[in-house]
């Protein structure tokens, strides 16, 4: 090999491979303090796009799961609103049949109708309950549950018409019933049977609320495995990378400064 000293080709290589091992240092040292593999998009642009779609569905995730919760306090503060009502309706039916009582004079009863009276105002003042400022009573609307929003998966909130004489309690409220005499048993045991039935409706659509929340949960710690794959960084693995590039960027230093000195050992050829 010839000995020359316009050039330093050994001291060119040191410093090429030196850059390089510095670089590759720098790359685990900003891993490992951001805690990501993918600092730069150029480190991985392919999972980079997909970690990004999948944290904006894993965050529609989460915002669905607070759309449920507070449909589930919607449907609970109704079913509140109805227990009450179907409490109101057990103590009317007590008033009936008192009412019935062949022993009772004329003062008893106006008693009875004035207590009757005061529950039809109540039974009037819960149908107009809200909630958030939605009505609890004759409101219907959709709840979405997929991150897609697909409407076809949409739970279905049913509109409860409390007011109404045939599903509900309105021929008990209803502006011509003054005095119990004024209805039968049968409207009031009706009217009983009416709001067991919206409960019941109520209950079976909080149950599929529950169900989609829990559905919601695991997709989104299914995705948030899935980004953590792609996107975190393995800390075992990079702190020997770490510990490799360290180890030849202390060499490479070494191996410059070596080849740096081959010219003036040269010199020495031509000084004698």
């Amino acid at each position: 090999m010839s000995v020359v000293i316009s050039s330093n080709i050994a001291a060119e290589v040191a410093a090429n491979n030196l850059a390089n091992s510095n670089s590759m240092l720098q790359e685990s040292l900003d891993k490992l303090s951001s805690g990501s593999k993918i600092v730069n998009p150029a480190d991985d642009a392919g999972g980079l796009a997909v970690s990004m779609k999948l944290q904006a569905t894993s965050d529609r995730d989460g915002a669905l799961q607070n759309n449920v919760s507070d449909t589930t306090s919607y449907l609970q503060t109704q079913d509140g609103a109805l227990q009450v009502a179907g409490s109101i309706l057990d103590r009317i039916s007590q008033l009936e049949t008192l009412y019935q009582d062949p022993t009772k004079n004329s003062s008893d009863l106006a008693n009875y109708d004035d207590e009757f009276s005061q529950l039809q105002n109540e039974l009037t003042s819960l149908s107009n309950e809200s909630f958030n400022n939605v009505s609890l009573f004759g409101t219907s609307f959709n709840v979405d549950v997929t991150d897609d929003l697909s409407s076809a998966s949409a739970v279905t909130v049913a509109a409860q018409d409390l007011t109404s004489s045939t599903t509900g309690i309105g021929t008990l409220t209803a502006s011509g019933v003054t005095s119990l005499s004024d209805l039968s048993l049968s409207d009031i045991t009706s009217a009983i049977q009416n709001v067991a039935t919206m409960r019941a409706t109520n209950g079976a659509e909080q149950s599929r609320l529950t169900f989609a929340s829990q559905l919601l949960t695991t997709n989104q710690t299914n995705l948030n495995s899935a980004i953590s794959s792609i996107t975190d960084v393995d800390v075992a693995q990079e702190t020997t990378n770490l510990a490799k590039w360290n180890v030849l960027v202390q060499a490479g230093t070494a191996m410059l400064t070596q080849a740096n000195q081959s010219a003036q050992n040269t010199l020495k050829l031509i000084t004698g």
